[in-house]
């Protein structure tokens, strides 16, 4: 999941910490984790199916805010769709 790195913590109070990202481009970062062959964040805790929380959800990068919007409405995206697929779950 790549994002700007304007939205790191050591260019933006209350920013992604920068240890949690690898550097994509000049201008662009990546969550670790997140080009895995599993993909997992490193952010996310817990067990997937079980129980799960995002360890910086305050502070959370743009691409996971995206989904807030059409979360409350019940509407998943195809990316969100295949992930859970990956674990056994329904798509929302």
């Amino acid at each position: 999941m790549d994002f700007h790195h304007s939205e790191l913590a050591s260019r933006a109070p209350g920013g992604v910490p920068d240890a949690l990202v690898v550097p994509v481009t000049a201008t662009l970062v990546r969550m670790r984790g997140t080009d895995a062959a599993m993909p997992r964040c490193i952010a996310l805790e817990g067990e997937v199916g079980v129980s799960v929380r995002c360890a910086l959800y305050a502070t959370r990068p743009s691409p996971c805010r995206d989904f807030a919007p059409y979360a409350a409405l019940g509407i998943g995206d195809e990316a969100c769709a295949r992930a859970r697929r990956r674990h056994g779950l329904e798509a929302l």
